[in-house]
């Protein structure tokens, strides 16, 4: 009696260990992909920041200094981050995703002079903005 009350808790106990081992697994490989999306992305990251950057000093000089019209022209913020769980293996993973809310507001800035170069702009700092998230 004692002998299979034993047997009994020892094949439990193995199917418990089988299965946390299974689950540390599972969220190891997760790990590793969001780990290799963050390098990737950072390396990106520099690239894509410098091209922005550039782009606000060539939009500066080709339409002046236009900064104050769109701080006084702010009502919401058109990029947006929502934020999604994702089950792994019964643990709850958060996960952003980035989204542009509504239609281009700044459509016509720049019309008179520099439109083209702040359309570049305020599509570099789309991307960052995109890479960030």
């Amino acid at each position: 009696m004692a002998q299979t009350l034993m047997k009994t808790r020892l094949k439990a106990a193995q199917k418990g260990h089988s299965l946390l081992k299974k689950k540390a697994d599972a969220l190891n490989m997760r790990f590793r992909s969001i780990l290799g999306k963050i390098v990737e992305n950072k390396n990106l990251m520099g690239e894509v920041l410098r091209e922005a950057s550039f782009s606000l000093a060539e939009a500066k000089f080709a339409a002046g200094d236009f900064s104050h019209i769109v701080i006084q022209n702010v009502s919401r913020a058109q990029h947006r981050v929502r934020m999604k769980k994702e089950n792994v293996v019964g643990v709850f993973l958060p996960v952003f995703d980035a989204y542009v809310d509504g239609p281009d507001t700044y459509d016509l800035t720049g019309l008179g002079k520099g439109g083209a170069s702040i359309t570049k702009l305020k599509k570099n700092y789309s991307k960052a903005v995109e890479l960030l998230v």
